[in-house]
């Protein structure tokens, strides 16, 4: 009884999380605003709702399946969002004219 109101709650509130996530999503005005509201949020909304369902499933053999799946979403989220935060700024940089076409100097030693 109380391990379904504890699920049913981590559920509700992880939707909640990934409801405005997906909000953040289409009210940001640039990418890298975007891209925050699409990792943070999203990643810790899904791992609630995952932790929700394995105490809803808990002695089901299907509970290794769900931690996979939010270690998959821990391990992926930051490295995807990494990338393309890299990618936009160098972007953004080429298309101001701020890119240094000249070798970078030597340092002294």
């Amino acid at each position: 009884m109380i391990g379904d109101i504890i699920s049913t709650a981590l559920i509700l509130f992880g939707a909640l999380v990934a409801l405005t996530a997906s909000i953040g999503l289409v009210r940001f005005p640039d990418t890298l605003s975007r891209m925050h509201a699409a990792t943070k949020p999203q990643t810790f909304g899904l791992l609630l709702i995952l932790a929700g369902a394995s105490i809803r499933l808990s002695g089901n053999v299907d509970v290794g399946m769900l931690i996979l799946s939010g270690l998959f979403a821990l391990i992926t989220a930051p490295v995807v969002a990494h990338r393309l935060g890299r990618l936009v700024y160098r972007e953004q940089r080429a298309r101001d004219g701020l890119t240094n076409s000249d070798p970078e100097p030597e340092t002294e030693q």
